[in-house]
């Protein structure tokens, strides 16, 4: 992983609406990066818990982003305290390099016997089905970045200008 950023902007015509649904595909553009992308699931009314949802996506060197895969994967944190009158909020202590490493979690298999350390294979089939020419050994060799949504920076930040 080469950094967390903000800044996502999703390709027209991106959201999938479901997995069975395939992306259509895009103007060809040589790929130049790899990364996931984490925002937020609608808020609960329960501060102690959160849920997330991660996207893959490929960069085009004319910087555009195209999604690989949207919908359906994510993750949820939660904070259960006993005896206390005010329950936790599930931001306290929480930090852009913790969701970063909770995102990687979610990409990465989940089987420890897979010889891959992330599927470069299906994510360049993916890619492919989306009209760009890039097989897995080039994504392999790509940086890799996980990228926080506005929306998921100012919920964070937001609790620090609440607190104390």
């Amino acid at each position: 992983m080469s950094g967390v950023e903000s800044g996502w902007q999703p390709y027209p015509g991106a959201h999938d609406g479901g997995a069975a649904f395939r992306l259509p595909p895009v103007e060809p553009g040589r790929v130049v990066g790899l990364g996931a992308i984490c925002d937020l699931r609608p808020l609960r009314a329960d501060p102690r818990d959160q849920d997330f949802e991660v996207s893959e996506f490929v960069t085009l060197e004319d910087a555009r982003r195209v999604l690989l895969h949207d919908g359906g994967r994510g993750f949820t944190i939660g904070v259960r305290s006993s005896g206390q009158s005010t329950p936790p909020d599930v931001r306290v202590g929480l930090t852009r390099e913790q969701l970063a490493d909770d995102v990687l979690t979610v990409v990465l298999p989940d089987d420890d016997d897979d010889p891959e350390p992330h599927p470069w294979s299906w994510l360049a089939e993916l890619a492919q089905a989306r009209g760009l020419d890039v097989t897995a050994d080039d994504l392999r060799a790509l940086p890799y970045d996980v990228v926080l949504t506005d929306e998921l920076r100012r919920w964070l930040a937001a609790y620090r200008e609440e607190s104390p």
